[in-house]
């Protein structure tokens, strides 16, 4: 139970991150009707994500939704491992 929690939360900051950006780019206008349908589409899978592992939880069904949570958690966690090699290695 509290590894699914783990996910959960790994991956709503995940769509905080993405939630940012979007307002950001709102305010800067790089976000604009040009590329809207993408960042929709970016932001609905996001809470499908998270409101989708919630509902399979609820039906009894925990290793589905840490299935579920699992699609945006290895990507994000790979990603973070790489930002962290690449702040320790020191590259030129």
């Amino acid at each position: 139970m509290a590894f699914f929690w783990i996910l959960w939360g790994f991956d709503a900051c995940i769509a905080l991150v993405a939630l940012y950006f979007f307002f950001i780019g709102l305010g800067d206008g790089s976000v604009s009707s040009f590329n809207m349908g993408i960042w929709l589409i970016v932001l609905g899978g996001l809470a499908v994500i998270l409101v989708g592992s919630l509902w399979l939880k609820g039906m009894g069904k925990l290793l589905l939704a840490k299935g579920l949570l699992g699609i945006l958690a290895v990507p994000g966690l790979l990603y973070v491992l790489f930002m962290l090699l690449v702040i320790v290695s020191n590259p030129r």
